[in-house]
């Protein structure tokens, strides 16, 4: 039988393991957005986290504040890290691209920097499918490094990898034709924790599904 070809990201993040939860644990962005979702939420919510990686932290955050948490990865290392670290929360080796998703099946979902290596179009697809799958009014976080790049070779923390990505003020727009509204933003200058690390810019999208129109 032939296996499907897996994705780039599945042998970086492999190769990454507990290191890329190291090289991020010192992001007080992250933890802010978290923050802003918790304070959003009421109790008992599903919460989908995209390139949920080692479930730390955003996973675990979410699960011990008492919310259901699907974290799903292409990586299986990750997987398997974040099932044995993040008990509370349920993982799955799934390529988002694929992942069926039922309309308004969670609160709010996640997505912290986990589209970096699909193109433009497969991430503008992408995050329509998932504010399609938020609950009316539900809530996604989109993260990312804000540079408009498309197919650029670099080197993340000794991992080749090919990067596409989005001027901040063009992410704004991906998700608003997704049907979200941006309700708040922040742009921050982030160095890993890593020695092969340099300093990144990030930027952080706090959006709700817009409601239909009357």
């Amino acid at each position: 039988m032939t296996q499907e070809p897996r994705p780039p990201a599945a042998a970086v993040f492999d190769a990454l393991g507990a290191d890329y939860e190291k090289a991020f644990a010192g992001s007080e962005a992250h933890r802010r957005s978290l923050e802003w979702l918790l304070g959003r939420l009421a109790p008992g919510c599903r919460v989908l986290d995209v390139g949920s990686g080692t479930g730390r932290p955003t996973a675990e955050v979410l699960a011990d504040a008492g919310h259901e948490v699907l974290g799903v990865d292409v990586s299986p290392v990750m997987v398997e890290l974040a099932a044995r670290q993040v008990r509370s929360a349920s993982f799955r080796l799934a390529d988002v691209r694929a992942l069926p998703l039922e309309e308004g099946s969670f609160h709010a979902v996640c997505v912290y920097f986990s589209l970096l290596q699909l193109d433009r179009e497969e991430q503008r697809e992408t995050v329509r499918r998932l504010a399609r799958a938020l609950t009316p009014d539900g809530y996604l976080v989109l993260a990312t490094v804000p540079l408009d790049v498309e197919g650029v070779d670099a080197v993340f923390m000794g991992q080749p990898v090919r990067v596409t990505s989005f001027a901040t003020a063009d992410l704004v727009a991906v998700a608003e034709e997704a049907g979200l509204d941006v309700l708040e933003h922040e742009e921050t200058l982030f160095t890993p924790a890593h020695p092969e690390a340099v300093p990144e810019p990030h930027v952080f999208l706090h959006c709700r599904r817009r409601p239909p129109a009357a």
